[in-house]
Order: C-alpha cells, then structure tokens, then sequence
C-alpha cells in the first residue's frame, strides 16, 4: 500500500499546497481521501485525469470536497466522450450540496459522473482495501476514515476536536494523518480542530507508528504546529505534512 498526499493545506490551499487530498494504491487500485480546492491539479502529478477507482469524503465544507465539481467536467467532457461514474462514499447530503455548488442547470448535473453512498460508521470495502469509518468532533456531519490493505493501515483524521472515537479509529495505525489546525492555545474553540499537542497526544493514545501533522493552516507557521506536537507525549515519529510526499507502506 502506497500512501500519496496531494493537499494538506487547512480551510483553504496555501502557496505550496492545494487543500486536503490523500490518495492511497495498492493492486492497481486508486482511492482518494477528500477532494478540497485546488487538488485536481496537483494529483494529475501522480495518476492520470481517468485513474481514480473511488473517493471517500469526510465531510462537505468546501476544503475537502470542492474540487469534485471540476472532476465532474473531466469525466463529463472528455474528448473520448463521458467516462463511467465514479463511486463516491460521502455525507447523505453530498449529491445536492455538490450539485449547488456546480449549479449549472442546463448542464449534465453532477451524479452523471459520480455515484454517491452515504456514509455510516461501520466497514465497508473499496477494490482491495479495508475502510472503516467514524464519526468526528466537527460542527458539520464528519467521518475519519481507516484505510487497510495487507496487515497495514492509514488512519485519517478528517476535521475534529478532541475525540475518543479518533483514537478508537487510529488504534495501532501505522500512519496516522492527523489534522493540526491550532497552535496551541487555552481559547481555542472546542469540537473544531485540534492543535499539534493534542493530534500527539491522540497519537500516543492510539499507539499508532507514524504521526503525520496535516491540515495545515496557512496563516499559522507550521514549525510550531511540530513544536506543540513535542509537547504531546507521543514517543513515535513526528512530521508536518508535505504535498507529495510519498509513505511506501510495504
């Protein structure tokens, strides 16, 4: 299994990153974590236009699912004509969240490419892989999802505050991407993000191999986001999240 992030910028895309995007392969097989702004164009760097076998949504604010409306034109006005339909597991209201947000009335709408599931905490398999899913601290419907194949595991965060369910989700991970949107404050607002301490303590708790900092918000320096996470109690690796960095899960 072979782990690719293509977009780890918070809330919007940052000047060496598109918004949040992960793409995981093994057997040939192709699945997207999250679709934000500004992540078509920078997975074009690693699969081609047509290669994507599915993708997970966690939730549908804009950063990690706006860029299904560009893909829905790729597989829509190819010039070897539409492509099949994609399958889509996402939020119930995924379909006509992103059917507005298109809003091109007297256009192909957007299940034309995709075919949407809804999403409910529970397991289910997409090609070759192993998804589990759960429901996070997040003022909008969120799901982190855990992606296996092969004895390994990624665990994905999504959006959240401090969660129980998260550290259930990551238990024994090898990689865990885990959002760090905060610095770490006293007047952070709870049920939103997490700052670097706490994806590291969530970490430690879950005892998962590799800890990797991602939704990164542009405005904050990312090298004290890694400064918070220090101060986490997680003994295992640490790292900040990079757009196109490559984890070979073996």
């Amino acid at each position: 299994m072979k782990l690719t992030i293509v977009g780890c910028s918070g809330s919007f895309p940052g000047p060496d990153s598109p918004s949040s995007c992960y793409l995981l392969e093994a057997e040939g097989y192709r699945l997207v974590l999250d679709f934000g702004n500004g992540a078509l164009g920078a997975l074009q760097r690693h699969i081609g236009l047509y290669d994507v076998d599915a993708i997970c949504l966690s939730h549908l604010h804009a950063d990690h699912c706006l860029d299904l409306c560009p893909y829905h034109v790729v597989r829509t006005y190819s010039p070897d004509g539409p492509h099949p339909k994609v399958p889509v597991h996402a939020p119930a209201d995924a379909p006509r969240r992103l059917s507005a947000a298109y809003s091109m009335p007297d256009e192909p709408g957007i299940e034309t490419a995709f075919g949407f599931t809804a999403l409910t905490p529970g397991t289910f398999e997409a090609g070759p892989f192993e998804v589990t899913c759960a429901r996070m601290e997040h003022p909008v419907e969120t799901f982190g999802f855990r992606v296996s194949y092969g004895g390994r595991s990624v665990a994905y965060s999504a959006d959240t505050g401090e969660s129980a369910e998260l550290v259930k989700l990551a238990a024994d991970a090898d990689v865990f991407l885990c959002e760090a949107s905060f610095l770490d404050r006293p007047d952070n607002p709870p049920g939103l993000h997490l700052s670097g301490r706490q994806a590291a303590e969530h970490a430690a708790k879950a005892g998962v191999g590799t800890l990797v900092l991602t939704h990164l918000v542009p405005w904050y320096d990312p090298a004290e986001i890694l400064s918070d996470a220090s101060r986490g109690g997680f003994g295992g690796r640490t790292e900040l999240a990079r757009s196109g960095a490559v984890y070979d899960l073996g």
